[in-house]
This record gives C-alpha cells, structure tokens and sequence, in this order.
C-alpha cells in the first residue's frame, strides 16, 4: 500500500489538476475530523443514522473500491459480485455496511484508514491510462471522471461533516467540477425516477466564488439554472432543499429538473428537509 506520507507526484494535464484538487478538498474535510476527541466521532450528522464517523467510514470504503477498480478490473468485479452478492441475498445494503463496520473501529485507526486510502486512489489513478473506462457500481468511467465523482463524494460527505460541527466551508473553484458533473448527470437523474432523458439541452449560469461566472453548456439553449454555484452544489449532492437555495431554473426541463437533480450514482436519494 502507498505510504500516506509519500504524497503521490500528479500526472499533467486534465487529470493532474482533479487529482491535486481532490488531495486538496480531502485535506480541508481532514483539518475538520483530525483534531475530534473520540466522541466527537459519534456525533450525528444530517444523513440519518450517521455519525460523522459513519462519513468518514464511508469515504474510506469508497476509496478501497475505487483503487481496486483502477488496478484490477477483474478483481473489482469479482469482489463485487461475491461482496454485494451475499449482502444483498442477505437482504443487506453494502453501503450501509460499509459505514458501519468502519464506524465501529477506533477513530485514530479509521482516520489513519481513510488517509492511506486516499493516497492509494491518486496512485491508481495517476498510474491508469488515461482513455481506459474503469468498473464501477454504475456505468464505467475513466480516471478523469472517477476522479471527479471522488471529490464530489468528498465534499458532499464533508458538508455533512462541517453541518454537524456548525462549520462553514469557504466555497472554492473546485466546485466548478462538482457544477460540471451535476450538468452531465441530468439525463441519469431523470432516469433514476423513470423518466425519459430529456432532448432540450440545459444550460448553467453560475456566480462563481471569486463572484465571476461559470457559463457550463449550450450557449443557446433555452432552459437554464442560475444562481450561486455553491447553491447548485449543494442541490445536485442533496445537501439543500430546493427551497433553501437562490437558484432560477428557465424552461420546462429545467424546472423538472432541479427538485430530482442528483450527481451520485445509485437509487434517488432522500435529499433533506426543507430548512434543515
């Protein structure tokens, strides 16, 4: 396993900038947790029946699966079938119990976990060739965009980390990815909830945090969000109720589009409550 305290060099590129933003959006959410006393780990966050050591345990989980994928795919796919093959007989979820079993050890050792982990992901994705489509529990994905889903999880499970220590996070330019993914995942939204792939094509106008803005899809279309990009963020990872964000949506696809958007894979999540 990759020495945590061997930062991995970055490939150049597309690739290299994901990877060093996602070292940096894993850095923030671990100045939040490394200095927790032990019951601070066990405090709830808004996902319900989780704890902030339940976050991290997932995040760690994660990250396992995601190196296994980028450095053996038949590997992946073999655990996957045996892992989820016998939870699910079982009438368990595998995520779930992921959580769960990493909650349940110490907090300096699930810590140390998550860390080296997280290393590994950068070193099997620096060392994947960079058109090769990884496995994955949805559809295959190439390191890029396993790199984006990567720091979309991280900062999403970090909101949820920073919600329950009544921390504010200073938005930055990396959630020009998230904003990026939340876009190319409309069609899957839709999809989620049995709906047809809309054809209209959904433009985004997003204030950036520097207050500038990020212009992401067709220049014509005529369905478009705007808003805060920290505000789309928060919609397209279920952190935020629709109601609770300064967002516009223009056009019929649009509009249907918001109250379902979803940039993680799986089953419609739950989202959260209106002014929680």
């Amino acid at each position: 396993m990759t020495d945590p305290n061997t930062p991995t060099p970055p490939p150049s590129g597309v690739l290299g900038g994901l990877l060093e933003d996602l070292r940096a959006e894993s850095a923030v959410l671990d100045g939040l947790v490394t200095s927790l006393p032990a019951e601070g780990w066990a405090r709830s966050t808004p996902a319900e029946g989780w704890t902030i050591a339940h976050q991290i345990a997932h995040l760690a989980w994660t990250d396992d699966w995601t190196a296994l994928a980028a450095r053996d795919a038949e590997g992946f796919a073999a655990a996957l079938d045996a892992r989820f093959g016998k939870l699910s007989a079982a009438g368990a979820d595998p995520v779930e119990e992921g959580a769960r079993d990493g909650a349940a050890t110490e907090p300096t050792v699930l810590l140390a976990r998550w860390r080296a982990g997280r290393e590994e992901v950068l070193a099997a994705l620096s060392a994947a060739p960079a058109d090769v489509r990884l496995p994955w529990f949805g559809p295959p994905m190439k390191p890029a965009s396993m790199a984006t889903a990567r720091l979309m999880e991280t900062w999403a499970h970090g909101q949820d980390v920073a919600d329950a220590l009544g921390v504010t996070r200073e938005p930055t330019a990396r959630l020009r990815h998230i904003a990026h993914l939340g876009l190319r995942t409309l069609g899957f939204a839709f999809g989620a909830h049995g709906l047809p792939a809309p054809e209209r094509p959904v433009r985004l106008e997003l204030t950036a945090p520097d207050g500038g803005t990020w212009a992401i899809g067709p220049a014509d279309a005529q369905d478009v969000v705007t808003g805060p990009a920290l505000d789309f963020c928060l919609l397209v990872t279920q952190r935020r109720h629709r109601d609770d964000l300064a967002l516009t949506a223009t056009g019929p696809v649009a509009a249907a589009w918001l109250p379902i958007a979803q940039a993680f894979a799986g089953a419609p999540g739950k989202g959260r409550q209106p002014g929680s």
